[in-house]
């Protein structure tokens, strides 16, 4: 027996929606329905799709092979209903958006929910490497990211374009200085990102090129927690200008051995551009 198009439609769901009581929710359905299908397709497959855990689901290797067929496949079928329904207006929808910063992901999303209250949201901050595996694997409908790979069939559009900055308490010594140098970074202690975020890569080339080793290091894991730290007084982070909301009580320097310019851009797998609603967010940017 071939699989029934509508298990594929709800295996995805519980992807994209990470466990079977959200996509339960989202579907309408109850969870032992949505249980049911993914089990019946994993019989008829032959493997297992999932793994469950207590923080929910991920994809097995199998999975990941049948999730990216059956993603495309929810995506045609929300294509073919808006064409049939017109859905012009947008009283309803889901909108997954994940990026490496607050900003400017924050602003569109702010713009967006202004434009169309009816359309859910769910925002969540990964760093680069995890960003883009969810975009190479469809887990996302939309990612804004900084200079992002060039992965498969993608739409992209460029949002704004920065350098890495020093940010630090507003009296700190070193907010004096009209710019700084890494090496004055002998005395201090530097908060890194997370392993694997863009951020912690370009600080560690630009160490390496200019042979300095830092002796007080602290690993952070995302921009709001380094902004945090660095407010409480915990040490000195380097991350994007204008990446967070600005902040009386930090400033930011430019960092003489780190002059380059990095794009952050809003990316879409192309099928998905093609949604109204995914459509209605990439209008958001300026």
């Amino acid at each position: 027996m071939r699989p029934n198009p509508h298990q594929f439609a709800v295996f995805a769901y519980v992807v994209r929606e990470g466990s079977f009581t959200r996509a339960s929710n989202r579907l309408g359905l109850s969870q032992s329905a949505v249980t049911q299908h993914v089990a019946k397709l994993e019989k008829q497959i032959g493997a297992r799709l999932l793994h469950r855990g207590r923080e929910g689901v991920a994809l097995t290797r199998t999975g990941q092979e049948f999730y990216e067929l059956a993603d495309r496949l929810v995506t045609l079928d929300a294509l073919i209903h808006e064409k049939i329904d017109g859905h012009a207006s947008l009283e309803k929808g889901h909108l997954t958006v994940i990026a490496n910063a607050p900003r400017p992901a924050l602003g569109l999303i702010a713009r967006f929910r202004k434009a169309y209250p009816a359309i859910q949201v769910r925002f969540t901050l990964f760093d680069w490497t995890e960003a883009m595996r969810l975009l190479r694997t469809r887990q996302v409908d939309v990612a804004i990211v900084t200079a992002p790979d060039r992965t498969g069939d993608c739409f992209q559009q460029r949002i704004s374009t920065a350098r890495y900055m020093l940010y630090m308490p507003s009296d700190h010594p070193l907010a004096m200085k009209a710019e700084v140098s890494l090496h004055d970074l002998m005395t201090e202690t530097l908060l890194i990102p997370e392993e694997g975020s863009f951020t912690e890569r370009k600080v560690n080339e630009a160490l390496d090129r200019e042979k300095i080793v830092l002796p007080h290091t602290m690993q952070t894991t995302t921009f709001p927690v380094m902004k945090e730290a660095i407010l409480h007084g915990v040490g000195l982070g380097i991350f994007l200008e204008n990446s967070a909301y600005p902040n009386e009580g930090v400033v930011d320097r430019p960092i003489t051995e780190m002059r380059e310019k990095f794009d952050t851009v809003l990316v879409v797998p192309a099928d998905k551009s093609d949604l109204k609603v995914v459509r209605s967010f990439i209008g958001m940017v300026d």
